[in-house]
């Protein structure tokens, strides 16, 4: 226990300094999109409060509008002019714009597996991914617990740890194997329902996990790691400690008092009931992180439906507009 214990502060204190390095540079793939007027938009710091604002000074700006004379325009005759939308209006627009791509792009990631099997609901592939609702992030929190993949996962469990005779305060037998698999389960529920959904929808913070997609092996390994530790806050669309993920990991273990055998019982489940969760967490991201790289390769399918193409183009053409124009090659004659 000490010694896993002293892995993952190890690997906090390593991983979460090169992944801040790599989200705050200049040309990362997360900076933000170009609006129609060329600046930078960060549409990943739209949150659900800037909506309710917008859509509650409605009606105050247009009653204000309505009793100023100057703000009516007169028409010509026989000419019928309609005033612009105040600019609250349009705000208000825009951000259900933006609600409403978030309800897509959930409902893309809700379809998404790991060869047909395994959920892949907490990953994005887009570099302009909008902020979840809280609405949006318990949903997904639900979805995933009640998938037929997360189930038949405690089943697994349960027959390994049946097979190893671990937590000998279970029964043997199939009354045993089902008490340890609905054990299991409830480490998985209580993980995801706490980790995924309450406490990211409390602290607005972003429970998916934002794939690097390019970078080295190491760097983009490195990133992954870092990210049970560090995500994205919902109105900055800054990077901050991920409260959610280790704290959900740590109310897990304790919750799991309640249905643990007293002889398994304790602070030492609480922990390892966290420390487990977080390092299940952890290599469920490294192999997020180059999986659309498997895929492609072996399988010639790409999960990101040709997101990673579309940035290398990008960032090509990039590269080569910044490059001094004595580095480019003569053409041959």
């Amino acid at each position: 226990m000490k010694i896993t214990c002293l892995l993952m502060l190890l690997l906090a204190a390593v991983s979460i300094p090169l992944a801040a390095a790599e989200i705050d540079a200049p040309e990362s793939r997360w900076s933000g999109t170009k609006g129609n007027d060329g600046a930078t938009v960060n549409w990943a710091r739209v949150s659900e409060d800037a909506i309710e604002v917008a859509q509650a000074t409605r009606p105050q700006t247009l009653v204000a509008l309505a009793n100023d004379p100057a703000s009516t325009p007169v028409p010509a005759q026989g000419v019928a002019v309609r005033p612009d939308p105040p600019a609250a209006v349009e705000q208000a627009s825009q951000l259900k714009d933006q609600r409403e791509k978030a309800e897509e792009q959930v409902k893309e990631e809700e379809k998404q597996r790991v060869m047909g099997v395994v959920p892949a609901f907490n990953v994005t592939y887009h570099n302009d991914a909008v902020s979840l609702s809280a609405k949006q992030k318990m949903d997904l929190a639900f979805h995933t617990t009640f998938d037929w993949a997360t189930i038949a996962g405690a089943y697994a469990i349960a027959g390994y740890h049946e097979a190893a005779n671990d937590l000998s305060g279970f029964s043997w037998g199939p009354k045993g194997y089902f008490e340890r698999a609905g054990a299991a389960y409830m480490d998985a529920f209580d993980g995801t329902i706490i980790g995924n959904g309450i406490l990211p929808s409390l602290l607005h913070q972003d429970p998916r996990f934002y794939r690097l997609g390019h970078g080295t092996v190491r760097h983009r390994m490195l990133y992954a790691m870092a990210t049970s530790f560090v995500c994205k806050h919902d109105n900055t669309g800054k990077w901050e400690p991920n409260y959610s993920n280790v704290l959900g990991n740590i109310a897990s273990g304790a919750i799991s008092n309640l249905y643990y055998p007293g002889s398994n019982s304790g602070v030492g489940l609480t922990i390892s009931t966290g420390m487990i969760q977080t390092a299940e967490g952890t290599l469920g991201a490294i192999f997020q992180e180059f999986w659309p790289d498997i895929s492609r390769r072996y399988l010639h399918k790409d999960p990101t439906h040709g997101l990673d193409a579309a940035w290398e183009a990008e960032h090509a053409q990039g590269a080569a507009r910044q490059a001094p124009a004595g580095d480019a090659k003569p053409d041959k004659q």
